[in-house]
């Protein structure tokens, strides 16, 4: 997942992931400041750093860090479920004036697990294609936990699906179990009326 978007200073933003339980996940990013002068976003936003906030399905915070303009930050999940990743800038200006407007580019990499270059670059071919395979392995691994997890998740909706089904058919036999008794009581109504009239 890799995007931008706009915030305003000391504007909060989340996206929320839906992540595998055991799973590594990285993000990076960076922030650019609006310059009025320009009227363009700037490269970089120095002094400026991010609250990086995750919160698992559970509402527990997994992760609350401090970082700079640009950076780097990790965690695990332990859960399965939607995971919510916010992040607000340091602003130290009063709210009322902190409105800049900020660029924030942000990209997320769910299970991915990176070579080590030395290693890559390093001149034992043996040890760079052993790296290679473990690297596979674990990707390998990570795409069978998603498979998994999209399984249960198919699953669950299945039975919700089933079980609605079930109940919207149990509610239409109701319904006419009750149009017909209205039926029959409005005709037993209406020939005990004429009864009653003489005109029957």
């Amino acid at each position: 997942l890799a995007l931008y978007f706009h915030s305003g200073e000391r504007e909060e933003k989340c996206i929320i992931e839906d992540i595998p339980s055991d799973t590594l996940v990285i993000g990076n990013y960076k922030v650019q400041r609006w310059d009025i002068h320009k009227q363009d976003f700037l490269e970089s936003a120095p002094g400026l750093g991010m609250f990086v906030t995750v919160t698992t399905p559970s509402a527990e915070v997994l992760l609350s860090k401090l970082y700079g303009p640009q950076g780097t930050f990790s965690f695990t999940s332990y859960l399965s479920g939607e995971h919510v990743i916010c992040l607000q800038s340091n602003s130290t200006r009063f709210v009322a004036f902190a409105g800049s407007k900020l660029r924030i580019h942000l990209d997320i990499r769910v299970g991915e697990h990176f070579l080590d270059e030395s290693v890559v670059q390093a001149k034992d071919k043996v040890n760079e294609v052993n790296s290679r395979l473990e690297h596979l392995i674990e990707q390998i691994h990570h795409i069978s936990k998603e498979q998994n997890y999209e399984r249960e998740r198919e699953e669950k909706f299945r039975k919700t699906s089933e079980e609605t089904n079930s109940n919207i058919l149990w509610w239409a036999i109701v319904q006419t179990l009750i149009l017909i008794s209205i039926g029959i009581w409005q005709i037993k109504s209406l020939r005990d009326f004429f009864i009653s009239k003489k005109l029957v």
